[in-house]
């Protein structure tokens, strides 16, 4: 599996690697069962602190998404838990409540915020096709 950092992103690092082991989990790209570098592996891989890593695999395991078994490694749990479509609604609703907090903090207004928004779709959109 692979995983991007960016440094420039707002999101710390062990929040990136979270989310896209996360992601990869959740869209079967890695399955039940599978087994994950270790965190220093990864960190190696990754050229990041091991305790970054082991902070993100920490997250994930109390999640429910992986397990570490003493000897043997980590896993992906043999039952992740997922995502019915109304937790994941709840779950964007809670970051677009949080987006548009910033925002008003910011004193920016909800045609600003939309406008944010559609260049941040911008930008992804253009990351993903080179």
């Amino acid at each position: 599996m692979h995983i991007a950092i960016h440094a420039s992103s707002d999101l710390p690092i062990y929040r990136q690697i979270l989310r896209q082991i996360e992601e990869a989990i959740l869209q079967g790209r890695l399955a039940p069962g599978e087994k994950l570098r270790s965190h220093r592996e990864l960190a190696e891989q990754l050229v990041v602190a091991p305790l970054t890593v082991k902070k993100a695999y920490d997250e994930l395991e109390s999640l429910g998404y992986i397990e570490t078994q003493r000897g043997r490694g980590t896993f992906v749990s043999a039952e992740p838990p997922g995502r019915t479509p109304l937790e994941q609604r709840e779950r964007l609703k809670a970051a677009a409540t949080t987006f548009l907090d910033l925002s008003r903090q910011a004193g920016l207004g909800l045609e600003d915020a939309v406008s944010i928004l559609r260049q941040a779709h911008t930008e992804q959109i253009e990351k993903v096709e080179p």
